[in-house]
């Protein structure tokens, strides 16, 4: 029941990079057009992700909760050691959700849209940032539960410049999904052929930051590339990335929207698992070697036991109300013709 358990926990961070980091990119893609274009850009995305965009969340939920149940010595030290890049990611989410209401929901019309833009546009950037800082954190082995100050307790076990680098790459990748998975809601080539535009300046920003990713763990001492390039297990799940980068191509000059969201889901559940398969077990590295890990530092055999047929139980329920969710908005009016320059 544990590796049930462990499955759930990896799907539920999965999903929520993959759904959840498309979610954050439309506000990033919104950051990076232009003034004049932005309202265009922001028809066609709330289009796409108005209806269902809450849902995004639960898989955080998810991840949670079975972290608090299922390890709640991980859990706890992640709690306590990171909480100060959680509680920013954690008020970013509170901050975006709100602007977003209040921008598409708001009765009053007035001024204080241009604040909400900004509040969503912002926290669309801020959270995927601390995400990604959070994520690299837990694996950058500075995490030191024996720190005599507060600074090296508190702020430099994920203030450094491998965390940070894996933030600019994460915000790189949410708005790489963004933009790709949005291309097939538009509705007339002029909006496809803007995406396609951006996808692909997303996806260069993703492989200049992961180049900065590496440069940056063999800066400060993580063995980055032995993790990735160490096992066939890490060889192939890079090889098979980059096999798909053609056919990604492809589709987004042949417009082919399933295709596009196909390879770009493909492509960063390789980069994930490749990312966490060479240190498996062991979820948290801790200064000095130390580290907490899934199969030693779980909940009571009953407890876990428990969470496990939770967790199955549950997706009998959750997952067919989801896809139906996302089946009743699938068609959805197309954005209204205008402009891009």
């Amino acid at each position: 029941m544990l590796y049930v358990v462990i499955v759930y926990l990896w799907a539920a961070i999965l999903l929520y990079l993959l759904l959840g980091g498309a979610d954050f990119g439309a506000g990033i893609i919104e950051f990076f057009t232009s003034r004049r274009n932005r309202s265009r850009t922001r028809r066609t995305m709330y289009q796409a992700i108005g209806p269902v965009w809450e849902a995004n969340h639960m898989w955080l939920i998810i991840t949670i909760v079975i972290l608090f149940v299922g390890f709640p010595k991980i859990y706890t030290t992640m709690s306590i050691y990171l909480h100060i890049p959680l509680t920013a990611m954690l008020l970013g989410i509170i901050a975006r959700g709100t602007a977003f209401v209040f921008r598409n929901y708001d009765a009053v019309k007035d001024d204080l849209q241009k604040l909400y833009s900004r509040i969503f546009i912002y926290s669309s950037v801020i959270t995927p940032f601390f995400l990604g800082i959070i994520a690299a954190s837990t694996v950058s082995g500075r995490v030191d539960p024996s720190a005599a100050s507060f600074l090296d307790a508190y702020v430099f076990s994920w203030l450094n410049w491998f965390s940070v680098t894996v933030g600019f790459f994460t915000v790189s990748i949410c708005g790489f999904l963004a933009a790709a998975f949005i291309i097939g809601e538009t509705g007339n080539e002029e909006d496809r052929l803007f995406f396609t535009r951006k996808a692909k300046w997303m996806m260069a920003a993703a492989v200049g930051c992961g180049a900065l990713v590496f440069i940056a763990a063999y800066m400060q001492g993580v063995p980055l590339v032995e993790w990735i390039f160490g096992k066939p297990g890490g060889i192939l799940a890079i090889s098979l990335a980059s096999l798909s980068l053609p056919f990604l191509w492809y589709g987004l000059e042949k417009g082919k929207s399933i295709l596009i969201r196909l390879m770009a889901g493909f492509e960063i559940t390789m980069i994930l698992f490749a990312a966490t398969y060479r240190h498996f077990p062991n979820i948290v590295l801790l200064k000095g070697g130390g580290y907490l890990s899934l199969l030693e530092h779980q909940g009571q055999g009953k407890t876990i036991e428990a969470l496990a047929w939770a967790l199955l139980l549950g997706s009998i329920f959750i997952l067919p109300a989801l896809f139906y969710l996302l089946y009743s908005f699938e068609k959805k009016k197309p954005a209204r013709p205008g402009s891009y320059s």
